[in-house]
């Protein structure tokens, strides 16, 4: 019999709450871009540096948090990135300059790796049901904090551009005794994961190969977050309730089409599929970059191609490479941020001598990405005719980390 995805532990609603407030402050920020910009005199280029550092450090801290989270337990893991979180937010703003708010976001940064890699492989070990039910989970837990953050982040922007980071502290906090009240003890792994333990997985060519993809795919999706509200040039409120729509479509297609696409059409042709239609928005709106109806059309509908994308893509790498799933998260989150940080640098900087540019090569490099997945259909094709795809339990016990034994 079935398990409902969503009659689940306790563990698993603490998580998933703790994750909807963290990703939150991704988008929280978002409508605040041009204002930094404004008041501080900075171009687009030196307030994209805002997502390139703390990408760039949470992608290479991924790396060391299967190491941290096996020797500490996953609880006191998830509680020291929430920790981060809360100062490098509350510090980033209270700056005066660029440089300084960019320095906190790199901390900010650092806190995230540690709570997200560990919350997703808590998620998947802890949850009743299928490892398609634990991800749909996570992932909607993080549409519906895309969603909101840019809504917040638009009202709190509107009264200063200080008050977003205020407001992910806050939320932090919350998170942080929430996480602290309804999570039970874990105790360290009995085998600690070795810190290159996700490099090492990385020799698997189906998690390399997808982790290329999400790298090249980040290209056009920080594109979209990082750089759209500077051709638009809208106010805080405005560009929130923009990108509260897109992360509301991105929510409920992550839960509710991802799954009927697999089931239709498979893994390999949903994400393809995805993918492109995501390429071809980023192409119309390089062409018609000065119209704002058609940014604003395209960044809803954007969210729409980039759900069902996150769900496939995230379900394929819990499951293509035989490691522990918080190792294939962790290595997985490395090399894609690799491409989240560098992304909303580089369309800052091609935005400063055309605005089209960023859009342009967004969409070239969404494009690369399916080209990239190609090359591993054989071994996608394979995960979804293995008999019971998506339905197996995540109750195994040399998968299970100590969390589901104290949630048990």
């Amino acid at each position: 019999m079935t398990t409902p995805m969503w009659r689940q532990p306790k563990t698993v609603w603490s998580i998933a709450f703790a994750c909807v407030i963290s990703f939150m402050g991704i988008g929280l920020v978002d409508p605040i871009l041009k204002p930094i910009a404004d008041e501080l005199g900075a171009g687009p280029s030196q307030v994209s540096l805002l997502f390139t550092s703390y990408l760039a450090v949470m992608g290479v801290a991924m790396l060391g948090t299967g190491w941290v989270s096996s020797r500490v337990g996953a609880k006191r893991t998830l509680l020291l990135g929430l920790a981060l979180i809360i100062v490098g937010a509350a510090l980033a703003g209270r700056q005066d300059t660029v440089g300084g708010i960019v320095a906190f976001r790199a901390l900010w940064g650092l806190g995230n790796a540690l709570f997200i890699a560990t919350a997703l492989a808590t998620i998947v070990n802890a949850a009743s049901g299928s490892v398609k039910q634990a991800i749909i989970l996570y992932e909607a837990a993080l549409g519906v904090g895309i969603a909101t953050g840019p809504l917040l982040g638009g009202w709190l922007g509107g009264i200063s551009w200080r008050w977003p980071f205020y407001g992910v502290a806050v939320l932090m906090a919350i998170a942080f005794i929430a996480t602290t009240t309804t999570l039970p003890k874990t105790p360290p792994a009995a085998q600690p994961t070795s810190i290159s333990a996700p490099l090492r997985a990385l020799g698997h060519r189906g998690l390399l190969t997808v982790g290329i993809t999400a790298l090249l795919y980040n290209f056009g999706f920080f594109t979209l977050l990082a750089f759209t509200p500077f051709p638009l040039a809208m106010g805080a409120h405005q560009i929130g309730f923009i990108f509260f729509g897109w992360g509301l479509l991105l929510a409920i297609t992550s839960v509710f089409v991802a799954p009927m696409v697999q089931r239709r059409f498979g893994t390999m042709a949903g994400i393809s599929g995805a993918l492109l239609g995501f390429a071809a928005i980023l192409a119309v709106m390089a062409i018609a970059t000065d119209n704002k109806t058609v940014l604003i059309v395209g960044v809803i509908l954007a969210g729409a191609f980039l759900g069902v994308n996150n769900t496939l893509i995230t379900e394929t790498v819990m499951k293509i490479a035989p490691v522990e799933r918080g190792v294939a998260s962790a290595a997985y989150s490395f090399v894609r941020f690799s491409g989240g940080a560098i992304a909303p640098w580089l369309a800052g900087n091609l935005g400063e001598r055309s605005i089209h540019l960023p859009f342009w090569v967004g969409s070239a490099a969404v494009v690369l990405a399916v080209l990239v997945l190609l090359t591993a259909r054989t071994i996608i094709s394979a995960l979804d005719e293995a008999p019971g795809h998506g339905a197996e339990p995540v109750t195994s016990r040399t998968e299970a980390e100590a969390l589901t034994v104290g949630d048990a």
